[in-house]
């Protein structure tokens, strides 16, 4: 998630320069040989490529609108996790207590028990950041090899932890008992399965009578409330934004500037002998607008890709864990994840 105010012009030479070269190119092109030869075939009247540029705009502005529909729900879902998360941490330390056994436990075994289940769902956050990072056959990193050295290149210049995922190897280690950590992770899906554990022990808790009835399905609510959280990111990550819109939207804009400098040359051609080439940078400024606007919606369609347009799962997952750790009246806590060349995690 980029932090900045705006983006620096640096920042968007990085994210467009690239095509800012072959519209140029292209342009220039074009109008050298409209100047040297003036063809009369190669004058394109402006209505119909101005009908074509306004249905494209359209459409681009349709996708995008699915683009940050998608992105903003991602957040609202991990907002909702950051909820729920604290609701356990606050329930769990409430309900889990003496009052409903016959031998009394100690203070010592009950703030094990707390911390055993606080822990392990602080696992949990950084299990199912991990998992939503593995990247899907449509996003930018598994496409071709120019673009996957390039994605690379970002996540190595923004990221923390996102190409050899070392944080979830190592926060997973410290959060789930030894005795589990090897039979979770070996999971297909650890999130779910550390979820399942937590349940176990809701149960445990409850032959103990350390929780009640009530207690225990209200703690099971919770823990149903976080499958809820991890179902409707997985629909996200798993199901893209439909291809006939992400894809068709591409080609639009690459026939739109396919065609513009053939409308904008004539054009600034009746304006004198040298006019002609005054369309270069004018067709060049258009030109970028459109794959601009096709950029943000292509990198915002995808919200658990490990890009500067991310939900900021490590953020949170640390800010939850942080909160969890502080009820358990813990001091040497970790520090808060900082924005890396303006950009959250």
């Amino acid at each position: 998630m980029y932090v900045n105010k705006n983006y620096s012009a640096k920042g968007i030479l990085q994210f467009t320069g690239a095509h800012l070269i072959w519209i140029t190119v292209w342009a220039t092109i074009v109008t050298a040989v409209f100047e040297i030869t003036h063809w009369e075939w190669m004058h394109i009247p402006w209505l119909p490529l101005s009908v074509i540029g306004t249905a494209v705009a359209f459409y681009i502005g349709f996708k995008n609108n699915q683009a940050y529909d998608r992105l903003w729900e991602a957040r609202k879902i991990w907002g909702a996790i950051v909820n729920s998360s604290r609701a356990w941490g606050s329930t769990v330390k409430a309900f889990v207590s003496n009052q409903f056994t016959e031998i009394a436990y100690g203070e010592q075994e009950l703030h094990d028990i707390h911390k055993k289940l606080l822990y392990r769902h602080v696992g949990w956050l950084y299990a199912l950041r991990s998992q939503l990072l593995i990247p899907t056959s449509w996003e930018h990193i598994r496409q071709g090899k120019h673009m996957a050295r390039f994605t690379q290149k970002r996540m190595k210049r923004f990221g923390i932890g996102l190409l050899d995922d070392e944080v979830t190897s190592t926060e997973l280690n410290i959060f789930l008992p030894k005795n589990e950590y090897e039979r979770l992770i070996n999971y297909k899906n650890t999130a779910t399965q550390i979820i399942d554990q937590q349940s176990q022990d809701l149960k445990e808790l409850r032959a103990k009578n350390l929780i009640d009835d009530f207690r225990h399905m209200e703690l099971q609510n919770i823990l149903n409330d976080f499958y809820i959280h991890q179902g409707k990111c997985e629909r996200i990550k798993k199901f893209p934004l439909p291809r006939q819109y992400g894809s068709s939207s591409f080609i639009f804009v690459a026939i739109f500037i396919f065609f513009l400098p053939l409308g904008m040359v004539s054009e600034f051609h009746k304006l004198g002998e040298f006019g002609g080439w005054l369309s270069i940078p004018f067709t060049v400024l258009v030109g970028w607008v459109y794959v601009m606007m096709e950029l943000v919606g292509d990198y915002s369609e995808n919200p658990f890709e490990g890009l500067g347009n991310d939900i900021p799962m490590l953020a949170l997952s640390r800010t939850i864990e942080i909160d969890l750790r502080e009820m358990l009246g813990e001091t040497d806590l970790p520090p808060s994840i900082q924005a890396k060349n303006g950009v959250l995690m």
